[in-house]
């Protein structure tokens, strides 16, 4: 809903949150086509068809401060590319730009942010995996629709935006340095890095983030670090159990990631195994990219879809399909997976006459769906059927039992 903008009086009331960086201006618009059928090919310009079908529980984490109740002293957090962030006290009410950085808010034990770029694009059903640990998005706000208004920043009245403002000003048309200054210093600060990909030309000139790096940013901005420090632990438990289970990699099975177009695909998104959070899950895999020594040209960089035929040519061992989240593994198989084998083209694919179709896992990971998907993903390539990390120690870190 439209509504005017606050007055010279009401402006002032975030004064406990001072916005202190400087946002680098980004250079070059980045602009998306296309379209798949459970998502959208890309975060698009277009709002996605599709909702999670999974259905979502209220939260049972609650907000559990660090801190006494008396007053702590200000702070001053500091990220690539907003520069130095002040706060005054610690912020209650948030935003996220995408999964990632909800997904570390859930970790550190906060409430669930008031609005996430696409809410359909946030699979709250990985958190079904971790005991005692759900997330109610049914309040939850896309803050994209059809473009983005600052009004519905001043409807969300949050205290931080957890995003890279260059993904605002160059994501799509409509933002210029002048809106992002504008929400920082009458609503909140703008705290985040782009992170879960590394294909965006305006990101060619400041650094990224790892996701345990932006996990420890974001547990300093709320006061959390000792939970980021005990998830810390846990992603090295991981780590160390997936070693051994990772085959060498001659015996490793070559893998095509690719998006599906609609639930009857016969066009696919290419996207070769890079770094971002968003392919954590088969970089720690060590996955074999089908796709990698061939011609065919990363979706980020080309926006363009090979057929069938071209998949054949290639004819990986494993087919990993991106834009399925939504779906139920039983789902996928009975709608995407028939189809395929009932096709006259993608019926000789290896990777369908050896039932090693699957879906692909999220663009956007945080530190629990990570653990969530990579463990999914090495049970479906390395035939894994032991359990990598404790889900019940999970559990008691988001809800504050460490």
């Amino acid at each position: 809903m439209a509504f005017d903008e606050p007055d010279s009086e009401s402006l002032g009331r975030r004064d406990y949150l001072k916005y202190t960086g400087a946002a680098i201006t980004g250079a070059a618009l980045a602009g998306c086509t296309g379209s798949s059928g459970s998502e959208t090919t890309t975060e698009s310009e277009t709002t996605e068809a599709t909702t999670t079908t999974a259905a979502a529980t209220e939260t049972e984490t609650e907000t559990e401060p660090t801190t006494d109740e008396t007053e702590i002293d200000s702070y001053t957090v500091s990220m690539v590319p907003v520069g130095d962030v002040e706060f005054e006290s610690v912020p209650e009410t948030w935003v996220a730009n995408n999964g990632s950085w909800a997904d570390m808010g859930i970790a550190l034990g906060l409430e669930p942010p008031k609005g996430v770029w696409l809410t359909s694009r946030y699979h709250t059903q990985y958190y079904d995996e971790i005991p005692g640990v759900s997330v109610d998005k049914s309040d939850m706000v896309s803050l994209y629709q059809d473009g983005v208004s600052k009004e519905l920043f001043y409807e969300l009245d949050a205290d931080v935006h957890v995003m890279d403002p260059n993904f605002l000003m160059n994501r799509f048309k409509g933002w210029e340095q002048g809106d992002v200054d504008e929400v920082a210093e009458n609503i909140g600060p703008l705290f985040g890095n782009c992170i879960y990909a590394q294909h965006y030309p305006w990101h060619e000139d400041y650094r990224y983030y790892s996701l345990y790096e932006g996990f420890e940013k974001l547990a300093e901005v709320f006061q959390r670090t000792d939970r980021f420090e005990a998830f810390e632990e846990v992603h090295a438990d991981f780590q160390a159990n997936l070693a051994p289970v990772v085959p060498a990699r001659s015996e490793r099975p070559a893998v095509a990631v690719l998006w599906g177009v609609g639930n009857e695909p016969e066009q696919f998104y290419p996207y070769i195994v890079g770094d971002g959070t968003g392919f954590k899950h088969l970089t720690d895999l060590q996955v074999k990219d089908a796709l990698a020594e061939t011609d065919i040209k990363d979706f980020h960089g080309s926006r363009a879809a090979i057929d069938l035929e071209t998949v054949l040519e290639v004819d990986p061992e494993v087919l990993m399909l991106r834009g399925y989240e939504s779906m139920t593994k039983e789902e996928f198989q009975s709608t995407v997976v028939e189809y395929l084998k009932n096709h006259d083209t993608a019926s000789a694919l290896t990777a369908v006459q050896n039932d090693d179709v699957y879906r692909a896992g999220g663009l956007y990971q945080g530190p629990i769906t990570n653990l969530v998907l990579t463990q999914r993903t090495a049970e479906q390539l390395y035939d894994v059927d032991e359990p990598l990390y404790d889900k019940q120690r999970v559990a008691d870190i988001v809800n504050g039992e460490f």
